[in-house]
């Protein structure tokens, strides 16, 4: 080995191996057996190519850089483990030697500047992913919010305002069923940092105490650049509306049990399907928290008032549904389209989801026909959305109606629309809950 490289290799702490052509190892030095001893090689082995397989079809070249003695051969970050299962990573470079008849190896071990090359590509994959996730929640966004009517362009225009402003209080209202748990995670996707916490609380579903336990009982850190959404913010109680407006002033919780305050740093989206100023003059809801909560008011329209977008709607939820059930319908027939934009829809979006459902479980070809849209035939279908309150008059079918079947179809809106909620559904209908007790037995209904 010729001095001056020999030096050089010493002071770069490599170490280098020499070989004959027929890559049997005829010398090496201490650099270069502490790091094979590292990769887990033993000291007695003398085949180069056992050694490092990599070699394996670069024969030739190994041999014209021997006899020509020019050129090289680099191999760089070979990957290897070492006996604590750790990787290890080197560089080998093949040479000409000072030696007759044989080549060199020189090896470095370089894990950690892997490791660094690793982490940084890791970085690029973070942020080719955070990018494809990014475009994932523009189209999520562009797509979630379906219609092309002024009334859906003013709710698009409205979360576009607000999505520089992550920290303005939005209130959803809305007929049950139009859509406003999608909005609020809408509103969310379009205001705050990637990973930050979406936090549904469904005010109705809760009993009293675990509301408070819900709304005040988390660690502290947990609300962090969150959305706290608050569906159906009508339900909770008064005296827990009055902690729920403190905590909206003052952005500071304190958990039951504790005196310790914990600062809160989120954005509260409410929603509710009632008239929140008619619920405040009934005394049933604060009017200060009302104040606060309307900072952005979005008004989710009914489906009734969205005129052709029904049918873009209805188009969506087939393709949807073509890919859940393995199906290939493509279309509604004239006469669907015109019952589906014709019916009333007193469920609005997830009754039409349901109705759309139902149709293609059952379909056989690539068009929806009107007979195989399931209308429910309630009093809603007979009646219209019109108050029930004697202002109004109505006309009876020909062939009359039943009060039993009517007041059945009532209890039984009145139970989806409150979420099986009885206390809530006797409200709906104007019952006492014992009364509508009564009626559930007498109809025999769950």
């Amino acid at each position: 080995m010729k001095s001056t490289l020999k030096q050089y290799l010493a002071s770069r702490n490599l170490g280098s191996i020499e070989f004959d052509r027929q890559f049997q190892i005829v010398a090496s030095d201490a650099a270069a057996s502490h790091i094979l001893k590292f990769l887990g090689h033993a000291d007695h082995e003398k085949d180069l190519l056992n050694l490092f397989p990599e070699l394996v079809g670069s024969e030739d070249i190994a041999r014209e850089i021997i006899n020509a003695q020019t050129g090289d051969l680099r191999l760089d970050y070979i990957n290897r483990t070492d006996p604590s299962g750790q990787p290890v990573f080197v560089n080998m470079t093949v040479l000409s030697s000072d030696m007759p008849g044989c080549g060199l190896v020189v090896i470095e071990n370089v894990t950690d500047i892997a490791g660094a090359i690793q982490a940084i590509n890791q970085q690029r994959y973070d942020l080719f992913l955070y990018q494809r996730n990014q475009e994932f929640r523009k189209e999520f966004l562009n797509n979630s919010i379906l219609g092309n009517s002024k009334v859906i362009l003013k709710v698009r225009e409205t979360i576009k305002k607000i999505s520089g402003f992550p920290n303005a209080t939005v209130l959803l209202t809305g007929e049950t069923g139009t859509g406003k748990n999608l909005t609020a995670r809408v509103v969310h996707l379009s205001s705050m940092p990637r990973g930050a916490p979406f936090v549904h609380i469904n005010c109705a579903a809760l009993p009293e105490h675990l509301i408070e336990a819900e709304l005040f009982g988390y660690e502290k850190g947990a609300f962090t650049h969150a959305s706290i959404f608050l569906d159906e913010i009508a339900e909770i109680p008064v005296n827990i509306q009055a902690k729920l407006l403190s905590v909206l002033e003052t952005k500071q919780v304190r958990r039951l049990g504790s005196n310790k305050t914990i600062d809160v740093n989120a954005r509260i989206i409410a929603a509710t399907n009632k008239d929140l100023q008619r619920e405040v003059q009934q005394k049933n809801f604060r009017e200060d928290l009302f104040y606060r909560l309307n900072i952005v008011c979005i008004d989710l329209p009914p489906l009734r008032k969205m005129g052709d977008d029904i049918i873009l709607i209805a188009d969506y939820l087939r393709k949807l549904f073509n890919v859940e059930f393995g199906k290939q319908v493509r279309r509604f027939s004239p006469p669907a389209k015109k019952l589906l934009i014709d019916y009333n829809w007193p469920g609005n979006v997830r009754e039409l989801s349901n109705c759309i459902e139902r149709a293609m479980i059952f379909i056989e070809t690539d068009t929806i026909e009107s007979e195989s849209l399931t209308i429910s035939n309630t009093i809603s279908n007979q009646f219209g959305s019109l108050p029930l309150d004697g202002t109004q008059q109505f006309t009876l079918p020909a062939s009359g109606i039943s009060l039993e079947d009517v007041e059945r179809q009532l209890i039984l809106a009145a139970l989806k629309q409150a979420g099986n909620n009885k206390s809530k559904a006797a409200r709906l209908v104007g019952l006492t809950r014992d009364t509508l007790r009564y009626r559930l037995e007498k109809y025999h209904l769950p």
